[in-house]
């Protein structure tokens, strides 16, 4: 005799429901037929998506400011609002998101209260349609200029000024239109203080392009161009720093032999911009083999540190990754590695170098760290989502606190970001961190979130930093499903890292990727047990 149980259905909210219409609403729009339509029906259907692509831009901003001031950010585990949207609704543009938050949303404050928005003209735009993100990115780098000094009333009409041109003109044209009321807001420049330089000051190197290219962008105070200026002049001569001229003279132009360094500038076809280029990678490369940048950063060497698998290295395809999370062309990578000395990634037999430290110490060894930047994943932080390279990284106890018996053991840590490390602890809306033993995933570690009641979740593994592995992967079975994988019989060969030409050294061995379970107690004896 069977008993049924009763499902308790949960209720569904008029925004849950609203939104499941819209849902149903736009799979009828994708699939309607608007052939039978004039052209200006057409053209004018266009407006109007775009329009309600603008309009759900500001409701977007509601919705995702509701789950900050619900206090959800925190319990989910996430750092912040920003960290969120990228990691839970792969939002790509995160940084801007909030920024425009900010200035355009209606947001709480701490007692409770709403709050207008801080550019009340501009956020009306675009609750109404007519603007766009990148309008309003545009506004906001013209206003963000004016100067602190002058006076709020000519603030917020430059405010309205630039929220009505916004409703007209492309993003081009504001920034066009912004120019002239910077020039009359503070003709003179006697407003903008010093105090205003710093404010804007900043620099930016953005993502790699499909040719592993980057923009870097950025704002420099007047001394800072000054001292920019003086090294592109020294280093950046014709004929000086060439990478296409073999004989062209290294480093500043003041210690090249005269004759050798006129006959390189007459063979010098690089443009202004490309010797600028060439003479900031010139000096960088200096700094790097000089050891100005001293001898540790978080426990790794202050050097170019790249990584690679064995397959594309034997390929002669692919790319390399850096500590900090570049990727670097195949042939970038043989050029580095031909004047470079390496670094054991993995140990068959064990080195002189301990990876194994017990309780004897707290914080893991410089061949540690480059054992975890070597993993699988462990270009960075192991927290969920999280994308801070390895140079950003400290060495979480995953296992067991330090502080309460924990042991510094490679295959008992793992890398963690300072907030992340932080973030680990005992109460609800904390991290709970463990090695997982078993699976595809074995030897990683998995960051569990702390529920407020009830059983906590399956623990989550980082996948921000295994695009290399995830392309290996699709190679290989033609998926990159999270879904558990059988073990593979075939020993997996480690990645190979490559450092800068630097005196701390690494030899390569092709080996096994090497666990708890496979090295068993006698490796363990002979190097001496250890946990973090």
């Amino acid at each position: 005799m069977s008993t049924d149980v009763p499902v308790t259905e949960v209720p569904v909210s008029e925004v849950e429901s609203l939104y499941r219409q819209l849902h149903d609403l736009l799979d009828q729009i994708q699939q309607v037929d608007s052939t039978p339509a004039s052209d200006l029906a057409v053209l004018a259907v266009a407006e109007e998506h775009e329009r309600a692509y603008r309009r759900m831009s500001s409701i977007g901003h509601q919705r995702v400011a509701e789950v900050s001031d619900r206090g959800m950010v925190g319990e989910l585990g996430y750092r912040t609002v920003r960290d969120l949207m990228a990691d839970r609704l792969r939002i790509p543009d995160a940084n801007r998101r909030v920024h425009h938050m900010r200035m355009i949303a209606a947001l709480r404050s701490f007692s409770g209260e709403i709050l207008e928005p801080r550019c009340p003209n501009l956020a009306e735009a675009v609750a109404q349609g007519d603007c766009a993100p990148a309008h309003v990115n545009a506004v906001l780098e013209i206003l963000n200029k004016i100067p602190q000094a002058v006076p709020a009333d000519v603030k917020q009409t430059a405010e309205k000024f630039m929220a009505d041109f916004a409703r007209q003109l492309s993003p081009k044209q504001i920034t066009q239109v912004g120019t002239h009321l910077l020039a009359r807001v503070d003709p003179d420049g006697s407003l903008t203080a010093d105090v205003d330089r710093k404010r804007r000051r900043g620099l930016t190197t953005g993502e790699q392009d499909a040719q592993s290219m980057s923009t870097v962008t950025g704002t420099l105070d007047p001394t800072a161009r000054a001292m920019l200026e003086v090294l592109l002049a020294v280093w950046g001569a014709p004929g000086m720093n060439n990478p296409d001229d073999d004989e062209s003279p290294k480093g500043a132009e003041d210690t090249a032999d005269v004759e050798r360094l006129k006959e390189a500038a007459g063979r010098d076809n690089r443009t202004q911009s490309q010797r600028n280029h060439d003479a900031l990678k010139a000096l960088l490369k200096a700094v790097l083999d000089g050891g100005v940048l001293g001898k540790s950063h978080r426990g790794l060497p202050p050097h170019l540190i790249v990584k690679i698998s064995e397959s594309d290295l034997h390929d002669r395809a692919g790319l390399g990754m850096t500590a900090t999370g570049t990727h670097l062309p195949i042939t970038d990578v043989l050029e580095i590695a031909a004047e470079a000395h390496w670094h054991l990634a993995v140990f068959k037999d064990h080195s002189a170098q301990a990876l194994y430290l017990g309780t004897a110490k707290r914080l893991a060894n410089q061949a540690q760290r480059l054992m975890h930047f070597a993993q699988p994943g462990g270009g960075g932080c192991s927290a969920p989502g999280c994308t801070q390279p390895s140079t950003h990284v400290e060495i979480h106890h995953a296992e067991k606190d330090w502080a309460k018996g924990g042991r510094t053991n490679i295959d008992e840590t793992a890398p963690a970001c300072p907030p992340h490390n932080r973030m680990v602890g005992p109460e609800p809306g904390q991290w709970s961190t463990r090695i997982i033993r078993e699976g595809p995933d074995t030897g990683r570690a998995g960051w569990t979130i702390n529920p407020a009641s009830g059983p906590p979740p399956s623990p989550r593994v980082n996948r921000a930093h295994e695009v290399d592995e995830l392309w290996e992967q699709y190679r290989r079975r033609r998926s990159i499903s999270d879904a558990p994988q059988p073990v593979s019989p075939t020993p997996r060969t480690v990645d190979r890292i490559v450092a800068s030409p630097q005196k701390s050294a690494i030899r390569l061995h092709r080996s096994r990727k090497m666990t708890t379970r496979r090295v068993g107690r006698r490796p363990l004896e002979r190097i001496g047990t250890s946990r973090r």
